[in-house]
């Protein structure tokens, strides 16, 4: 047998000159998609999270408060001589001593909404023990330097899992939303 008739050892190949595959090129990372892609997600999610905590069409939330605590005191009339026993004079009604009103300030427990704190919240640390129970739990808290709405006021925020403390200081805004009642704590 020649040489040129022989068949190949098993494993090698028929044709020792054949040109390699070309190499694919490689491929792009694209940075800047993924960047803007996580970009538009974090504003979806930061929209709907202000969609469902509310707001008009000013940006102001329209918040239900409760109406302020009214005391109305009677005083009984007193009774004529005549109706009670004849030629015995009434004795005067005494007057019920009038109940102080609680004092107007400041909250120190807060559920959902959006507080401006100094006003309508007391400034300090407070508390809750996460979030409400709900077919998506979710707990969000902001602080922010004003009640704008923009991303660039935020000071801080979170979405807690479970119980969570967050200080607040006067002049700020703070928003809370899905979470269970806020109680001061100091």
């Amino acid at each position: 047998m020649s040489h040129s008739q022989q068949q190949p050892a098993f494993g090698q190949q028929p044709y020792p000159f054949v040109m390699p595959p070309v190499a694919q090129p490689p491929r792009k990372k694209r940075t800047g998609l993924k960047i803007t892609v996580g970009a538009v997600c974090a504003c979806t999610v930061f929209g709907l999270g202000a969609a469902v905590g509310g707001g008009g069409a000013d940006g102001k939330k329209a918040e239900a408060k409760p109406a302020p605590t009214v005391t109305v005191t009677y005083t009984a009339k007193p009774v004529p001589a005549s109706a009670d026993k004849p030629g015995k004079a009434a004795a005067p009604a005494e007057k019920a001593p009038a109940e102080k009103a609680p004092a107007e300030g400041p909250e120190t427990a807060v559920g959902q909404g959006s507080y401006l704190v100094g006003e309508d919240i007391a400034a300090g640390t407070y508390k809750t023990a996460g979030p409400t129970a709900s077919d998506i739990p979710l707990c969000y808290w902001a602080r922010a330097k004003d009640s704008s709405g923009e991303v660039g006021s935020i000071i801080a925020n979170g979405t807690p899992e479970g119980p969570s403390r967050v200080t607040v200081n006067k002049g700020e805004t703070f928003e809370t939303n899905g979470c269970k009642q806020w109680k001061k704590v100091g």
